[in-house]
């Protein structure tokens, strides 16, 4: 089965790489690596997988710095982190949730088990996508066009936008309203 979804695994150990590479293929997955800290970032930030699979063990930068690092930034923050490791201890896994991860396989651990939790976190940040999208409805009037907003008060769409970007707006008029309001002064070659 084909996902389009996106699989970065960070980790320094190449045998490592290969066997959740091939686990995540056979999967379906799509999946991309890095072997460093500084690496996964530039790939995450620039690439924006749907999930990413950390080692925490790595030299120079470690899972936890690089977890950090990712949901500090505007643009990775909502990336789902599972930590993989061998260290078992409870102030390790403490350390990953408190460090921005969703999840904490210990290391060997069941590529079904992996599997289930990767497709739960990417089905996770989807559904939370599309809230989010859900959330940026605009209501908006059939007939006079004004906005409602957040506290429950109808404005102009030019004022509900200005005030919430940077947008700016210059008035003009379409051929089909000209029409209906001039069409009596205008001709054709004016609406053009």
């Amino acid at each position: 089965m084909k996902h389009e979804s996106l699989v970065h695994i960070v980790d320094d150990n190449n045998e490592n790489l290969k066997v959740l590479g091939g686990i995540m293929k056979e999967a379906g997955y799509s999946i991309a690596v890095s072997t460093n800290g500084a690496d996964a970032l530039v790939f995450a930030s620039s690439n924006l997988p749907d999930i990413i699979l950390l080692d925490i063990m790595m030299p120079g930068m470690d899972g936890y710095e690089v977890c950090t690092r990712l949901k500090n930034e505007k643009r990775t923050k909502n990336i789902p982190v599972i930590f993989l490791s061998a260290r078992r201890e409870t102030g390790d896994i403490v350390r990953g949730f408190e460090a921005g991860g969703v999840d904490y396989v210990p290391k060997p651990f069941s590529a079904p088990e992996l599997l289930a939790r990767v497709k739960t976190h990417i089905e996770l940040k989807k559904a939370r996508e599309e809230i989010l999208a859900l959330r940026g409805i605009i209501p908006i009037c059939a007939k006079c066009k004004r906005v409602r907003d957040d506290r429950g008060f109808w404005e102009q769409v030019e004022e509900y936008i200005e005030s919430r970007s940077s947008a700016a707006f210059s008035h003009s008029i379409c051929p089909d309203c000209a029409r209906e309001l001039y069409g009596n002064i205008l001709d054709e070659d004016d609406l053009k």
